[in-house]
């Protein structure tokens, strides 16, 4: 007759850990049923018992054959209980082996997985540094040239356009054939396109800020 059993009441029945019993399940040795999300063992109930008390009788059985005797022989019974007991004992190892090779197999699939990660990271990492660096130096371009800018727009705005009397007020000119003599020199300068000097309806300009001596000589 079948019955269900939880994994852990069919260990302590036979007599091995309840990694075994799943160790068995995965390897096809068991048949296993999922009942309202509960994993259980198909068992037959008759076998059961049978391997159990097979179990328990083969432990008496090694217990008394330890205490002093003067034949070492061992009866035809206990003897086959002890190597049906080795047995499950092997097949118990078996399935552990089986176990941890598919554990270090996992283990490895992780660290591979992991690596292939943390490669992914690393090279994110430098693509956005060098994204980083890329846009800091051209904020740092910019800048550099709004300052140039800046100061071009100074230069512009010091310079200082005065007329022909406060020119001569300025060099201290007051003698009126000196004023004549320079008016000529500075008329000819404009004509050859003297960039200190510029028309502003019919009237010359001179920018204040810049050296005549070449024309005041």
């Amino acid at each position: 007759m079948e019955k269900l059993m939880k994994p852990a009441e069919y260990a302590q029945e036979i007599g091995i850990s309840r990694q075994a019993v799943y160790a068995k399940i995965k390897r096809g040795i068991l048949t296993a049923k999922n009942v309202e999300g509960k994993l259980y063992i198909v068992v037959d109930n008759d076998s059961v018992q049978e391997t159990s008390s097979s179990e328990k009788e083969t432990t008496a059985t090694i217990k008394k054959d330890t205490s002093p005797k003067t034949n070492t022989s061992i009866p035809a019974t206990d003897n086959k209980d002890y190597k049906a007991l080795l047995k499950a004992k092997d097949e118990t190892i078996s399935v552990l082996k089986g176990t941890v090779k598919d554990l270090k197999k996992s283990n490895k699939q992780i660290s591979t997985t992991l690596r292939g990660e943390i490669d992914l990271l690393k090279d994110a990492f430098y693509e956005m540094r060098t994204l980083y660096v890329h846009q800091l130096e051209q904020k740092k371009s910019q800048e550099a040239i709004e300052v140039i800018s800046e100061e071009e727009s100074v230069d512009v705005e010091e310079d200082r356009w005065i007329g022909l009397k406060k020119f001569f007020k300025q060099h201290k000119i007051t003698k009126e054939k000196e004023q004549a003599k320079i008016t000529k020199r500075l008329k000819k300068a404009y004509r050859s396109g003297d960039e200190r000097i510029m028309g502003v309806e019919d009237k010359l300009k001179f920018n204040a800020n810049k050296s005549y001596k070449d024309i005041l000589k």
